[in-house]
């Protein structure tokens, strides 16, 4: 039986790193062994970005209703735990949403919050 060479796939193999490699610059996008370095990293970054990616939203989200909680006279943690002793099960993106578009339902929120810590 006749040897088969692996050039055609490894010709296959070369071109689908190279294609994730186009628009990089100088051998990354040209050379398959800088180019395979390079979209490894690259790869492993974006699936650490999009964990990264949801702790900054929430990092957001709870910066804007600590500052609308304070102009409402409460601090960020004494809202939130007066929301759960209110029984208000509302998540903080919402919350964040309320505070910067809905400033009247946020405030009516801080005073229930109130109500119930006093």
């Amino acid at each position: 039986m006749a040897r088969i060479k692996g050039g055609l796939n490894a010709k296959k193999k070369h071109n689908r790193v190279l294609k994730l490699a186009k628009g990089y610059r100088g051998a990354r996008s040209k050379q398959y062994r800088v180019a395979k370095q390079s979209v490894m990293r690259a790869l492993a970054s974006s699936y650490a970005g999009r964990k990264e990616r949801k702790r900054q939203f929430r990092q957001l989200w709870i910066a804007r209703i600590n500052a609308a909680a304070r102009l409402n006279g409460l601090s960020y943690s004494k809202f939130m735990y007066g929301l759960k002793l209110a029984g208000v099960d509302m998540n903080r993106k919402m919350l964040a949403e309320m505070a910067v578009n809905d400033a009247e339902g946020f405030k009516t929120l801080a005073e229930l919050a109130k109500s119930k810590l006093a």
